[in-house]
C-alpha cells in the first residue's frame, strides 16, 4: 500500500510552518518499508541542504574506514586555513591535532565546519559524490564543502580572499543576503526532502555501506547535541539521530526517530523563514512539531 497525505494532514503541516513565519518542505517514511505510506509537504521541491550535506560526507567517511582506505585513529592537524569561526575546531585560536574519528564526531555532533572540510579534502570530492550516485539521489547536488560555499558568499558580496566573512555579512543588506547563491537551492548544495530520507533509509538498512560502517554512522548521528529542532517535537522516550543545517533564512533538520516499539521513521524537514533574524525559536520549534505530526500520522495509518 502506498499512501500520500495531501488533503487532511498536509495542510495542517503547512499551517505549522506558516504560523511560525516560514515555508516548510517535509518528507517522512518508515525505515525499511518500500512503497509504504509517506507524508509529504513539498517533498520533491528543491531545498538548500546547508549542513545536512554532512550526512553525505559521513557516509563517504565510514565507507572509506570500512574499506581500509582511512585509518580513523590516525591523527591530522586542522590548520589556520580552516579557521573560519564558529564552533569546534573552526573556532579554535590555534592549530588542533585530532584523530579522523574525533573529527567525524565533531562534524556531526556540533556541525564543526573545519572538521567537515578536512575530512572532505582527505576523502576527495569523487568519493563524496559517489554516495549520491550510488544511492540514486538524482535531485541532490553538492558544490563542494563548507569552504567552497563560503567562497561563493564572499564573491557574491564583493569581497576578496582577505575579507572577513562575518564583517561582509554584517554589512550586507537584506536584499544582498537574499540574492546569495548559498540560499538558492538551484545554485548551491541542494536536494529534496525525499532524496534525504532515501539517504537515511539506506544508512538505517545497511544499504549505503557495509553493515558495520552504517552502524558507525548511525551511532555518531545519535550523539548530535542540538535539541531545539527535531528533538523538541518528540517525547523523551523517542530516540533521535539527526543532523541540522542552517544558512540565512534556512533552518533544517533530517534524521531518524526510533519509537519504544522499535519502529523507525526517516524525517527530513527544511524551512525557509520569512525573516532573516538570527534567532527564530518559533521556526526551530516548527520543525519538531511538523515532524511529530507526520510520524504520528504514519503510525496511525499502520498500527
Amino acid at each position: 500500500m502506498s499512501a500520500t497525505i495531501e488533503t487532511a494532514t498536509a495542510p495542517d503541516i503547512a499551517g505549522v510552518f506558516a504560523e511560525a513565519g516560514a515555508t516548510g518542505f517535509l518528507h517522512a517514511r518508515e525505515i525499511g518499508v518500500d512503497g509504504g505510506p509517506e507524508v509529504t509537504a513539498g517533498a520533491d521541491d528543491p531545498v538548500v541542504l546547508a549542513s545536512v550535506f554532512k550526512i553525505i560526507v559521513l557516509t563517504a567517511y565510514v565507507r572509506a574506514v570500512a574499506a581500509g582506505e582511512l585509518d580513523e585513529t590516525e591523527r591530522t592537524t586542522v590548520t589556520a586555513r580552516y579557521r573560519i569561526g564558529g564552533i569546534g575546531t573552526a573556532g579554535c585560536a590555534d592549530d588542533v591535532e585530532m584523530s579522523w574519528r574525533d573529527l567525524a564526531l565533531n562534524m556531526m555532533t556540533m556541525s564543526d565546519n573545519a572538521a567537515t572540510d578536512v575530512i572532505y579534502h582527505r576523502l576527495g570530492a569523487d568519493a563524496v559524490n559517489r554516495v549520491i550516485s550510488d544511492l540514486g539521489l538524482d535531485h541532490t547536488r553538492l558544490i563542494g564543502c563548507c569552504e567552497d560555499l563560503f567562497e561563493t558568499v564572499v564573491a557574491d558580496l564583493g569581497g576578496t580572499l582577505d575579507s572577513d566573512l562575518e564583517e561582509l555579512i554584517g554589512s550586507a543588506t537584506a536584499e544582498d543576503v537574499l540574492a546569495l547563491r548559498c540560499v538558492d537551492p538551484l545554485q548551491t548544495s541542494g536536494s529534496t526532502p525525499r532524496d534525504v530520507t532515501t539517504l537515511l533509509n539506506a544508512l538505517w538498512t545497511d544499504a549505503a555501506a557495509p553493515a558495520e560502517a552504517c552502524a558507525k554512522a548511525r551511532a555518531i548521528m545519535a550523539l548530535q547535541i542540538w535539541p531545539h529542532r527535531l528533538t523538541s517535537g518528540f517525547p523523551g522516550e523517542v530516540q533521535i539521530a539527526a543532523k541540522t543545517g542552517t544558512l540565512p533564512s534556512w533552518r533544517n533538520e533530517a534524521g531518524v526517530v526510533t519509537y519504544p516499539d522499535g519502529r523507525q521513521y526517516a524525517v527530513a524537514v527544511f524551512t525557509r523563514a520569512d525573516s532573516l533574524a538570527d534567532r527564530q525559536p518559533r521556526v526551530d520549534a516548527s520543525i519538531g512539531r511538523a515532524a511529530f505530526a507526520a510520524v504520528e500520522h504514519l503510525r496511525a495509518l499502520t498500527l
